[in-house]
């Protein structure tokens, strides 16, 4: 099991390189992107496999004893946040075998894929948040390579909005990390949540607060979460969706590593601040949303306001609310990738992304549509879609805490959320195209796309109907936390 444990980055950066090795030959380079994408899908099932149990995958590096090696350590939630990784890798990889708007096919496409998809697995691996820290600039600079793909001015464009506000949260996480060594001594999660208690109340504050402004930059959260609707609609859909499904998920999942395990309990004035910026987080990111008409715009600005659920979960903290955040996460993984994927298969028979330049994909296409309502009316929390579970547990949370202004505005946004998938809906598929002679291309290669989008609404679907297994795993992850 201590091999397996670094599976989840020794399989992409091994895939990294056979596919760059393989980047004369693009039959071929693809052939082992996606068997690379297997094998590391099959590795996260066996490591969550291990965590159910209560057997969760451990290793330090170079035989140097934890807390001075390098350690990953994957419980049931790294396990589980490693398997949706897997399977989101493997879904963009078969949606990209289609022509909906899969971008250029230049050579480093698939291995920058690859690259992202180890630097998520390494962050959510790692016991060292110095290792965290590594594996965030390993997303980064995969992630730069794949906006800049292309040289379309608004591809560089959107790569330098992304890059500066990701390099302000990487300097100030590197000042964090540098603090919280010097007070500690430790990198070690478990080490430091050991010596934590030791620190005056007035110095862990500090440090704890450092760490989570540079992890909710990274989360997309408010106020600075400009960058991500300004960036995120120049991507392929392929490469969009597993952006917008994995990379602001590891901000907030190092913020629920951090205050829910390795410095719990947090300081009450620190969840405090927490539940507020999640608050504002959800309000003007869904108010972003209603703004827009175009779809990636739109879907944009939903990942800022669902990561405001997230947060808000993390904020409520204890068992239930760390249960309702891994559930949430999970929901909204695929939720939302599914709905760009989704929305990219409307721009092929459309020819746009304008919500007011196309229209009548319903009488065409009713089978689309009625795909469409699954991700969406999840996504607003429709019941018994799994999205309604998620929130209940939110609320439920948040209703029995007293927090009264947080459960209202989070169903005020639900409302608004509604109001967004309701317009795509109307705009997309129900009204008519504005130029009556519009008829969708003839021929189109989308089955790798229905074969994706069908797979995670399916998926969605098993979550929606049989909650109980995500709902105890979850409850059982949260358990693990904090101790």
């Amino acid at each position: 099991m201590s091999a397996l444990v670094a599976a989840p980055v020794l399989v992409p950066l091994a895939t990294v390189v056979l596919t760059t090795l393989a980047s004369r030959r693009p039959t071929l380079q693809q052939v082992v992107s996606f068997v690379g994408a297997l094998i590391f899908l099959a590795c996260a099932v066996a490591l969550v496999a291990s965590a159910a149990i209560d057997q969760p995958a451990r290793t330090a590096f170079g035989s140097w004893v934890a807390p001075y090696g390098i350690e990953f350590h994957l419980d049931r939630v790294g396990a589980a946040l490693v398997l949706i990784t897997a399977l989101m890798g493997a879904v963009s990889l078969l949606f990209l075998a289609s022509d909906a708007d899969a971008g250029p096919r230049h050579p480093l496409l698939l291995p920058l894929v690859h690259g992202v998809l180890a630097g998520v697995g390494g962050a959510f691996s790692t016991a060292d948040l110095f290792n965290l820290y590594v594996w965030f600039e390993v997303m980064l600079i995969c992630a730069l390579g794949l906006f800049a793909i292309g040289g379309r001015l608004d591809q560089l464009d959107a790569s330098f909005k992304y890059l500066v506000l990701n390099l302000l949260g990487t300097l100030l996480l590197l000042i964090a990390i540098g603090a919280v060594y010097g007070a500690t001594g430790h990198l070690n999660f478990g080490a430091l949540a050991e010596a934590a208690p030791a620190l005056s109340p007035g110095l862990s504050t500090a440090l704890l607060t450092a760490l989570l402004l540079a992890f909710l930059i990274k989360a997309g959260s408010f106020p600075l979460y400009a960058w991500l609707p300004a960036s995120y609609h120049t991507l392929p859909a392929p490469v969009l969706a597993l952006f917008a499904g994995l990379l602001t998920k590891v901000g907030v999942y190092a913020v629920l590593r951090t205050v829910g395990d390795v410095f719990a309990p947090a300081p009450d004035v620190v969840m405090e601040a927490l539940g507020w910026i999640a608050a504002a987080t959800m309000l003007f990111g869904v108010l972003g949303a209603a703004y827009h008409w175009d779809m990636r715009r739109i879907l944009a600005f939903h990942i800022v306001s669902q990561i405001g659920f997230i947060l808000l979960a993390v904020a409520l903290a204890g068992e239930a609310g760390n249960a309702a955040t891994l559930f949430y996460t999970v929901h909204h993984i695929i939720v939302k990738a599914n709905l760009f994927l989704i929305a990219a298969m409307i721009w092929r028979l459309t020819g746009s992304y304008d919500l007011r330049r196309i229209g009548g994909l319903y009488r065409l296409r009713p089978a689309l549509g009625l795909l469409f309502l699954v991700p969406a009316l999840s996504l607003v929390g429709i019941p018994p879609l799994s999205g309604f579970w998620a929130k209940l547990m939110v609320l439920q949370e948040a209703l029995a805490q007293g927090r009264y202004a947080w459960a209202a505005l989070a169903l005020a946004v639900s409302v608004l959320t509604l109001y967004s998938m309701v317009k795509i809906w109307m705009e997309a598929f129900w009204k008519r195209h504005p130029d009556d002679r519009w008829q969708p291309p003839a021929a189109t290669r989308l089955a790798p796309a229905w074969a994706a989008t069908l797979g995670l609404a399916a998926l969605t679907l098993v979550i929606s109907l049989y909650p109980q297994w995500l709902l105890a795993y979850a409850q059982a992850a949260a358990r693990t936390l904090g101790g």
